[in-house]
């Protein structure tokens, strides 16, 4: 009986040790580094598993064994931590290594920068034209409705969830900006804040004139002025596209509802959609008796408070135009 008992013993004591050492020589395994040779990026789809990821990094040349993978994953627990996205792997990623990056690592992140003064339609082409994303932009967005920024996004994304996610980026910046108005402005709804921050985004591409530039347009608001705004004649004849030339009498004097030159007060819609800078400026714009301006030939603009003021800056920048046109600038 005690024999038995010391058998027993023994065949125990050489299976731990036996297992011991099939565990000390799987650890060696799956901490060692692998074989990929340059760094790659895995993409795992939503829905995918243990499996299909084996397959994938193999696929790669990240695996010389792809069962101690599986082995791991399931001793790691992993299924329940895949997540989908791009995750880059680096070289000589151990398979330890590349489960922890699976876990815990941050997913390649892809951008699309939509410039500011971009019409709707524009925007839609940049977003489009974004690679790895799926779906196109349907329906156009409406004009003013997005916030230009640079936006992250990852392989497989909607475009449309890119278009909703600038869309309430705008809203929440117009519903936080809104409230803190200056009192004073002839601006009943948040609405007609963006048509205006739209005008002023296409007016001037130098942020530090935006205020005063938003200030010109207040004041000729407030006295019942038109305001005059050429991108406003553009847009009701292009849509917001560049129109490759100057603008000619008789499109100044063309009734269109964008036609500032024509109607009175704002254009039913925004002309672009404005940047957080030029809604700011719209929202609390300097305090001027500034009624004109012009450009000043440096890419800014010089501003007037009277009409003759006006005349006699027009005239200097109708000199500059001519100078550069016998320059062939």
């Amino acid at each position: 009986m005690v024999g038995a008992i010391r058998v027993v013993l023994i065949l125990a004591i050489v299976a731990s040790v036996a297992a011991l050492g099939v565990a000390i020589e799987f650890e060696r395994r799956v901490t060692r580094p692998g074989p990929l040779e340059a760094d790659q990026v895995l993409w795992i789809k939503r829905g995918d598993g243990v499996d299909n990821v084996t397959r994938s990094l193999t696929s790669l040349g990240a695996l010389e064994r792809p069962v101690l993978l599986k082995v791991a994953a399931r001793l790691e627990k992993l299924t329940p931590a895949l997540r989908a996205g791009e995750f880059v792997i680096p070289a000589g990623s151990s398979i330890r290594d590349i489960i922890a990056i699976l876990k815990d690592g941050d997913p390649l992140l892809r951008f699309v920068t939509v410039p500011e003064g971009m019409t709707s339609r524009q925007a839609a082409a940049i977003i489009d034209a974004a690679p790895m994303l799926t779906g196109t932009v349907d329906p156009l967005p409406a004009e003013g409705s997005l916030l230009p920024e640079t936006y992250s996004y990852q392989r497989g994304d909607d475009r449309n969830a890119v278009v909703a996610r600038m869309q309430a980026a705008h809203d929440r910046l117009l519903s936080s900006l809104w409230p803190d108005r200056d009192p004073q402005l002839p601006l009943d709804t948040p609405e007609e804040a963006v048509i205006l921050a739209s005008i002023v985004e296409k007016e001037t591409g130098v942020a530090a004139e935006r205020p005063r530039v938003a200030a010109v347009f207040v004041n000729r608001l407030n006295r019942g002025m038109r305001l005059q705004s050429d991108p406003t004649i553009i847009y009701g004849l292009t849509q917001g596209e560049p129109l490759g030339r100057g603008l000619y009498r008789s499109e100044v004097q063309r009734e269109t509802p964008y036609n500032t030159y024509v109607i009175d007060g704002l254009p039913p819609t925004p002309i672009a959609n404005p940047g957080e800078a030029s809604l700011r400026a719209v929202l609390n714009p300097l305090s001027t008796d500034d009624l004109y301006f012009v450009a000043d030939g440096t890419g800014g603009h010089v501003f007037a408070k009277t009409l003759a003021e006006h005349s006699r800056n027009v005239r200097e920048w109708r000199k500059i135009e001519a100078a550069r046109r016998k320059a062939g600038q």
